[in-house]
């Protein structure tokens, strides 16, 4: 199969995944949330929030395993795919146990740390150990998932996520209740865990008849080798986790476990929003690291400014949908009016309009081998971010947080991390920005057009029906009028650079 084709596959297994489990999330939430009320279900994202530090104990070898896996299956090497599964295997192994002590420390203080939760405490401690447990699986079957994307089978590593969020989703539906409403979340959680990495295994056994797992396998060079790119990988994760995690818990700890829930619901939408468009960065990665072994500089550009340029689009096409339409969502989503939810989503949106593309033009970098530096500024970020929301809620409550989130993103990224990029990918700043930019401004104002027009004509009564008929009209304007400009372009292109037939060549002298 061409890598273009294979690209384009593994585009579109990850953006259904997504997609697909973002709808199921937008469906779930306001059930969950109906049922437990906002101050037990602000203990559950509360919890969720710390749990969701686990992913520290990757020590960044996530995108380690697939880099390498890639290289070496690439070339034929199986001793050396064994040798990288089993070192790496072995390293999360430790992380498993660690996650699983973590989990006791933290259920033996419950009534230190949660002692008005709402909660009984033999409740919240079994959760917390579930929890943990669920983390330690999802540690070690990581090795797993890391091999199909190393070979590039995003198609299946995405049909057992999808699965497992289907499965969950109805279990949810069927099993929920208030009391112990926790506890059969966790136990939920847990059970298509299971079953989702024991999945990862037999694919990986049954793409690579060759893999093996023993300890006579784990070699310490090949630790060595890992650990040399996973060092600042990790860097890049602790960042992430501190921006995605920390404005959650920055909430609970100053306003308490229930004021999450405005805040919560604004960020929870934000994520439906940009993760599917993240995954264009994670195809772009072992792509890009292809491109760069085969020293290909003009078509790893020309990745990097397509793939980029996409993600801005549509990170910008919601933005505006959500400008006009954002209150009438919430209003379906949650059923409940939250009146800081709508400022506090355009905030995180705004953020992302270019943290979105920079996760691409960053994948791009990995894929180079090129971790230190921008795992280095998404540091500094994550400490900006940190900083800037513990100081402003004081004075600006939950927009404070949404805006600590924000400026980061436009000082550090914009003035840091671009710059860097581009001098390292052979681009002229302004130049990047114009082609990445430029062809996409066009789709987007015909989309703001039809979006003012509905807006101003169309009764904004909540509704799904109502919702996806005019997200459906917005994805049909801005798809059409995009694919029309990349008609016209390409026959300009063509019809330019053409050569006149009646023209005779000259001889060589």
């Amino acid at each position: 199969m061409g890598l273009r084709k294979r690209f384009t596959i593994n585009l579109l297994a990850t953006w259904s995944d997504h997609v697909l489990g973002m709808m199921l999330a937008l469906v779930l939430m306001p059930l969950v949330l109906g049922v437990l009320g906002d101050s037990l279900y602000g203990t559950w994202v509360f919890i969720s929030a710390i749990a969701g530090y686990s992913g520290l104990l990757s020590l960044g070898l996530g995108p380690t395993i697939s880099r390498y896996v890639a290289a070496h299956h690439a070339k034929g090497d199986t001793e050396q795919v064994n040798r990288v599964v089993n070192a790496i295997g072995a390293v999360y192994l430790v992380m498993s146990v660690v996650a699983l002590v973590i989990a006791g420390v933290l259920a033996w203080l419950v009534p230190v740390l949660w002692p008005n939760s709402g909660v009984s405490v033999t409740e919240l401690r079994w959760v917390i150990l579930i929890l943990g447990l669920n983390v330690a699986v999802s540690i070690i079957g990581s090795v797993f998932g890391g091999v199909l994307v190393g070979l590039q089978r995003f198609e299946l590593e995405r049909a057992f996520v999808l699965g497992s969020g289907v499965v969950r989703f109805v279990l949810t539906l069927v099993m929920l209740q208030k009391e112990w409403g926790l506890l059969l979340l966790a136990v939920i959680f847990l059970a298509t865990t299971l079953a989702e990495n024991l999945g990862y295994v037999c694919c990986a056994f049954r793409l690579v008849p060759t893999l093996r797992i023993g300890p006579h396998l784990v070699s310490r060079q090949t630790l060595h080798e890992c650990f040399n790119f996973s060092a600042f990988a990790f860097l890049e994760v602790v960042a992430t986790k501190l921006i995605e995690s920390t404005d959650c818990i920055v909430i609970g700890c100053v306003l308490g476990t229930e004021a999450i829930v405005p805040y919560y619901v604004a960020q929870r939408l934000c994520q439906y929003i940009s993760k599917p468009l993240q995954c264009i960065a994670s195809v772009c990665l072992p792509r890009a690291g292809e491109l760069h072994a085969q020293g290909n500089a003009a078509e790893l550009r020309d990745l990097t400014v397509r793939a980029a340029g996409l993600a801005w689009m549509l990170v910008m096409g919601f933005f505006i949908g959500a400008s006009f339409f954002g209150p009438m969502l919430m209003a379906t989503w949650v059923h409940k009016a939250y009146p800081q939810s709508q400022t506090i989503l355009l905030l995180l949106l705004a953020g992302q309009l270019v943290g979105t593309p920079m996760k691409v033009v960053t994948s791009v970098l990995f894929g180079m081998g090129d971790v230190r530096r921008p795992s280095v500024i998404y540091v500094i970020e994550a400490i900006a971010n940190f900083a800037l929301s513990l100081s402003l809620i004081y004075s600006m409550g939950l927009v404070g947080v949404a805006l600590g989130t924000m400026i980061p993103l436009y000082f550090i990224e914009l003035g840091i991390l671009l710059p860097y990029a581009t001098k390292k990918l052979g681009f002229e700043p302004r130049r990047l920005l114009m082609d990445m930019a430029g062809p996409q401004l066009a789709p987007l104002v015909v989309l703001l057009g039809y979006s003012y027009v509905v807006w101003s004509r169309v009764s904004l009564t909540p509704g799904w029906s109502r919702i996806v008929a005019i997200a459906a009209g917005g994805a049909i304007v801005l798809g059409a009028t995009w694919l029309a400009q990349q008609r016209l372009l390409t026959w300009w292109a063509v019809s330019k650079w053409k050569p006149n037939r009646w023209t005779i060549a000259k001889p060589h002298a």
